[in-house]
């Protein structure tokens, strides 16, 4: 496993995530309380013994950039690293990455000039673990040129997904992206053997999507890249690919969200507060590695709490919290009640306020915040009331949005007191 090369494609700008991305690179939105979304695809590679990562973004990458300097440092003794690859002006390139093919082409002589075995290509904004070292593997016994993890789906799902068809020996023979037409989703339909083949449960009317996670060998990469217009994978690589290459299907039935969206991100993390969550975030061998922080213990004080993730170096004095997730360093004050929410926390304490109608940094007194999202080192007044009163569906302003009914307070907002939304 060190002779292969991880690229994580993080360089999109996320607009269906703002605000969360708005002085953000998508990869550095916080997740499950401590962590930031590209943990995830790196503590997946450094679990499979993977520790040549690249992550190629573009869009505000500074917290991006100082997250990773932080928080993963190889000692002297290995040839491990974890690099950002921002999209920069060359000699022969001064255009931005136009989608995920284009990303890894403007850095292929990067990503190949060690001659690795495989080039392995992870997504920056999904929330899975997986045994990659299970994959690549998999990826060798085929002798494949190019391998796809991929999921099954239920039919009326395909169309949001790249579907495929695959022959008994689990290679692809057909790849359609995002397919429409019911009568070609039929046609994709994978067979209840083939499922079982794949290590998926023999369910009826179910097709296989791709992840977008890839293993690729060097060479066959380099060959589908340079000299061509192709921008992305899943709708002009992949295709491309099929006909003449040993393209193979890997088949993944674990835990796996594609968290792009605002709902699917809320979702994703409440998820997480379940009496059994369905990704272990308490697995000894497999942790989630993030920054060190050196936090105290989270203080709790005449509190209900139910089914919620409370992170470190958190105080939460006299309030009701059920099914949310609440951050770090995150601030509670008396007789509020929060509920299906998500708190980022923050970056710093704040004991007191210059002004005394000035909301301190956290959540202050007697407010009800339900079915919401608070990015970090966001200040909330007293007696606010965060419930989609109206039951708006999509509303942006300065210091709030509601995005498929979720509120989401950005981050560093003022709220002030008695504000109802």
């Amino acid at each position: 496993m060190d002779k292969v090369v991880t690229a994580i494609l993080g360089g999109g700008q996320g607009s269906r995530l703002a605000p969360l991305t708005r002085y953000r690179a998508k990869p550095a939105v916080p997740v499950a309380g401590k962590f930031r979304l590209i943990d995830i695809p790196i503590s997946n590679s450094l679990h499979a013994g993977i520790d040549r990562i690249y992550v190629l973004t573009q869009f505000n990458s500074a917290s991006l950039h100082r997250h990773i300097a932080q928080s993963y440092r190889f000692d002297v003794f290995s040839s491990g690293f974890v690099n950002i690859l921002a999209a920069e002006q060359s000699v022969s390139n001064r255009d931005w990455y136009q989608g995920t093919a284009d990303a890894v082409r403007q850095n292929l002589p990067r990503l190949i000039y060690k001659r690795p075995s495989e080039v392995l290509v992870l997504s920056g904004d999904q929330l899975y673990l997986m045994a990659l070292r299970s994959f690549v593997e998999w990826h060798r016994a085929n002798l494949a040129d190019l391998t796809v993890a991929v999921k099954a789906v239920p039919r009326e799902e395909a169309h949001a997904f790249g579907v495929m068809k695959i022959d008994s020996q689990g290679q692809i023979i057909d790849f359609v992206e995002k397919p429409q037409d019911s009568a070609q989703v039929e046609e994709l339909v994978v067979p209840t053997q083939t499922l079982e083949r794949l290590g998926f449960p023999p369910d009826p009317d179910q097709c296989l999507a791709s992840m977008g996670i890839y293993v690729f060998k060097p060479a066959v990469l380099k060959a589908l890249l340079d000299g061509t217009s192709a921008t992305d994978f899943g709708h002009e690589v992949i295709p491309t690919a099929v006909p003449d290459l040993r393209v193979f299907a890997f088949g993944y039935s674990g835990y796996w969200r594609d968290i792009g969206t605002i709902p699917a991100f809320h979702h994703a993390n409440l998820e997480l507060t379940q009496s059994v969550p369905p990704l272990d975030l308490y697995s000894p061998t497999t942790p989630f590695y993030t920054h060190p922080r050196f936090l105290p213990g989270t203080k709790i004080e005449d509190c209900s709490v139910h089914h919620s993730v409370i992170c470190e170096g958190s105080v939460v004095s006299g309030a009701s919290v059920s099914n949310s997730i609440v951050g770090i360093r995150s601030m509670i004050r008396e007789g509020t009640v929060i509920d299906s929410t998500v708190m980022m926390g923050a970056n710093f304490y704040e004991w007191e306020s210059d002004t005394p109608d000035t909301p301190l940094v956290g959540v202050g007194r007697n407010c009800t915040i339900r079915n919401a999202i608070i990015d970090l080192d966001s200040s909330i007044g007293d007696g606010v009331q965060l419930i989609n009163e109206a039951g708006r569906d999509e509303v942006i302003e300065e210091d709030f949005a509601i995005r498929g009914g979720v509120i989401v307070i950005p981050r560093g907002a003022s709220i002030p007191n008695g504000t109802v939304i």
